[in-house]
């Protein structure tokens, strides 16, 4: 008898052993599908979960929004298993904690996953004394049974991306319908309205979304799946994103086709057209990329050819996801990002000029989660965004103000003669030696008596900006003037100063306080004066008025 219910024993335990195979093996498959809300429920019925199904469990919530079960895995996954775990589960459990709001775990798992500090807290504050404007959202509607993103300007109307449409297939990745494009009136408060399907020669079964328009109204570009399917690394035939080109003729879409250089190797997505219509911005992880997906811009020729796509670089672009590119009509490019810092996963930034650097939007756009698909009329200073934060993509309207400091009452401040800014009274600027950023003995108590006017006024907020001679390439004296901007940072805040109350930034030899503009022609003297850091109140509405005249001279 003994022997008999050994052997059932292990008979139960061989049975429960295969079953809990047969389901890894069930929700392995459908998270190499990107099924990932079946993949979950699959993983959730193993009892015994080992390393891999809590990671793949860990993705498929987070890849489908539901932060705080991903987080309440990945911290399971990093007790069981943290010495083994690679990174990207660090990057991972750190924005899921993000966005359920647990930013000191947060902090942990990022610092550990970027080698650097990083401390959400100080960014948010820093953040909100360089932000150039402010923004009112509110969501336009609460369409908790579809998804709506991607609003476009289109004429008088808006073209937006939607799964409403229930005769769409279901896309397992959500188990919503396929999207199509859309388009619609908005009133002035928001409110949509006459929302039309797009003709079936651009809306099919498969996913479209993400248009843009030239200036006419007689060219859109848009995003759909490519029908060829190809196999991933997994094995897995998956269908990538193209841009396609349709036509306006005689009131109807037409000539619909797939840009040149888009491929069934990888994706091609979300266009913005300049506003000549020279320039076609978009998203890709085409060879070459710096991490998942990058930003790019082409050429559009007057021949109806295109250039060839050119990475915008690493001012722009992060090993990440950097995805839905506008360019505005005054030239500013938004972009979503969950690789420069931020408040958690998809921050929308902007970049201008050379896009050399990215800004933060600030907490007033963006939240701890999906923030993304940003567009904006500058003229009015209103214009759309899509979010995940209240669960699904829902579309947002804003109003844009710019942002004002607080203004901070004080004896100790005086108008620069050379500059126009105000500045710390009986302060004056540092110097540097030639191509040297450390500070000198004798610049220490100018430093001194910074310190000791932000100690007696707690609320004062300054920018330390910092600048080259003329000597050197304009690439390097940038680099250079912005070294200088954070060792001087750097002293004041070893000597007590709050790191959120200090801006740093350097501007390279593009604000001489003399003549010398060129490598040589000046004397030892004249070109020292150009090797500064001057500080700059920043909370004081003068300020703000005389850095606006600045800029419009």
């Amino acid at each position: 008898m003994k022997n008999l219910y050994s052997t059932l024993f292990i008979l139960f335990i061989g049975l429960a052993a295969f079953g809990q195979s047969a389901e890894i093996k069930k929700a392995d498959k459908l998270f190499v599908q990107r099924a990932y809300i079946d993949a979950a429920e699959a993983y959730e019925n193993v009892v015994d979960k080992n390393q891999q199904v809590l990671q793949n469990l860990g993705d498929a919530y987070f890849y489908t929004n539901q932060m705080e079960s991903a987080a309440e895995v990945y911290r399971t996954l990093f007790l069981r298993h943290e010495e083994n775990t690679a990174p990207e589960y660090q990057f991972r459990f750190a924005h899921s904690l993000r966005a359920i709001g647990n930013q000191d775990e947060a902090n942990e798992y990022m610092s550990d996953y970027t080698g650097e500090e990083v401390n959400y807290e100080d960014f948010a504050r820093k953040l909100d004394t360089v932000a150039p404007h402010v923004y009112t959202t509110e969501q336009i509607m609460n369409n908790s049974a579809s998804a709506d993103f991607g609003i476009a300007f289109y004429g008088d109307r808006i073209a937006f991306a939607s799964t409403r449409n229930q005769e769409r297939p279901v896309y397992p990745w959500n188990k919503k319908p396929t999207l199509d494009l859309y388009t619609a009136e908005m009133s002035e408060d928001g409110e949509l309205s006459d929302i039309v399907l797009f003709s079936d020669k651009i809306n099919t079964d498969e996913h479209e979304s993400s248009a843009t328009f030239s200036q006419d109204g007689q060219v859109m570009y848009f995003d759909r799946n490519s029908e060829n399917r190809v196999k991933n690394e997994e094995g897995i035939r998956v269908a990538h994103i193209k841009i396609f080109r349709a036509e306006m003729v005689d009131g109807e879409w037409s000539n619909i086709e797939a840009l040149p250089f888009t491929s069934d190797e990888f994706s091609t997505e979300h266009p913005s057209l300049s506003a000549d219509g020279s320039k076609l911005y978009f998203a890709s992880d085409m060879p070459g990329s710096e991490g998942s997906f990058d930003i790019y811009v082409v050429d559009v020729n007057e021949d109806g050819t295109y250039g060839e796509p050119e990475n915008l670089g690493t001012g722009i672009n992060t090993p990440h996801r950097e995805q839905f590119p506008y360019i505005s009509e005054e030239g500013v490019l938004y972009f979503a990002s969950d690789g420069h810092q931020g408040f958690g996963n998809l921050d929308v930034f902007r970049a201008e000029g050379d896009f050399n650097e990215a800004q933060n939007l600030g907490n007033t756009v963006n939240s701890g989660h999906d923030d993304f698909a940003f567009v904006i009329d500058e003229e009015n200073q209103k214009g759309y965004l899509a979010s995940n934060r209240r669960g699904s993509d829902n579309l947002y309207v804003f109003t844009r103000e710019d942002y004002v400091p607080p203004v901070v009452d004080f004896d100790d401040r005086e108008t620069n003669l050379e500059t126009g800014r105000q500045q710390l009274k009986d302060v004056g600027n540092i110097y540097f030696a030639f191509d040297k950023s450390t500070i000198k003995e004798e610049s220490k108590p100018t430093l001194d008596k910074v310190v000791n006017i932000m100690n007696k006024y707690p609320e004062l907020l300054i920018e330390i900006g910092s600048h080259a001679d003329a000597r050197g390439s304009d690439k390097y004296n940038m680099a250079l003037s912005e070294r200088r901007a954070a060792s001087t940072l750097e002293y004041l805040v070893e000597n007590g100063i709050d790191r959120s109350r200090l801006t740093s930034k350097g501007y390279g030899e593009s604000m001489p306080l003399n003549d010398c503009t060129q490598p040589t022609g000046c004397t030892a003297e004249q070109y020292a004066k150009n090797r500064r850091s001057e500080f700059t109140i920043m909370n004081n509405e003068d300020t703000m008025n005389s850095n606006e005249m600045e800029d419009k001279e």
